[in-house]
């Protein structure tokens, strides 16, 4: 009888181990690719335009806070 319920754990613990492992392997989402286009002339792939980068933005004065201009003017 012992030996029966021990089998018996023994086969639930496998199948759920089975089961999560299955889970767990590295399936993430995947990243679709846009086909690449090739010369009619030459047969060989094209090079995608890149568009110019714009400037960065400038830097923006912060406000003070009151707590720190009036920790400025007891100065």
């Amino acid at each position: 009888m012992a030996d029966l319920v021990k089998e018996v754990i023994d086969n639930v613990v496998k199948g759920v181990l089975k089961e999560i492992l299955k889970k767990t392997t590295g399936r993430g989402t995947t990243r679709r690719r846009k086909r690449q286009t090739r010369s009619a002339t030459t047969g060989r792939f094209v090079r995608g335009t890149t568009r110019p980068r714009k400037p960065a933005k400038k830097q923006v004065s912060r406000r003070r806070t009151a707590a720190s201009r009036s920790r400025q003017r007891t100065r």
